[in-house]
């Protein structure tokens, strides 16, 4: 029973980290910059990953957020929760196992989540070229 949940609990982290990096894919290419995972597994009590970005402009986050939050429908990680969806500067998308931060510059530099969150794993989302 012990070893079933523990297949159980890696199969979910699996699918959090999957799921994490598709969002960083999709915010990428929704023009944001400065995209990052990280695995907080271990020192975050309330998530597995982060998935940080920098938005271009309120317009452009609100639509970053949106897509997200159909990606995460469609992925079995429909968000329980968003904030910040009316405001300019950081917008939040809470899917349980994996919390998306959209900020603007300013506030991405004044939170500082990827020095706070320092210890956590950098996961590397970016498809790699194929060697030729």
């Amino acid at each position: 029973m012990e070893a079933q949940k523990q297949v159980q609990s890696g199969d979910r982290t699996e699918a959090a980290r999957a799921f994490a990096i598709e969002a960083a894919r999709l915010a990428a290419n929704t023009r944001c910059h400065e995209v990052a995972v990280l695995d907080v597994r271990g020192i975050c009590p309330v998530a597995d990953f982060f998935v940080i970005a920098s938005g271009t402009s309120a317009r452009q986050m609100r639509t970053v957020i949106d897509e997200l939050q159909e990606l995460g429908d469609a992925r079995s990680y429909s968000p329980m929760a968003r904030s910040g969806y009316e405001g300019e500067t950081w917008m939040l998308l809470d899917c349980v196992d994996v919390l998306v931060h959209v900020f603007n510059d300013m506030s991405r530099r004044y939170y500082d989540l990827d020095g706070l969150w320092g210890d956590a794993k950098r996961v590397q989302w970016q498809e790699t070229a194929a060697a030729v």
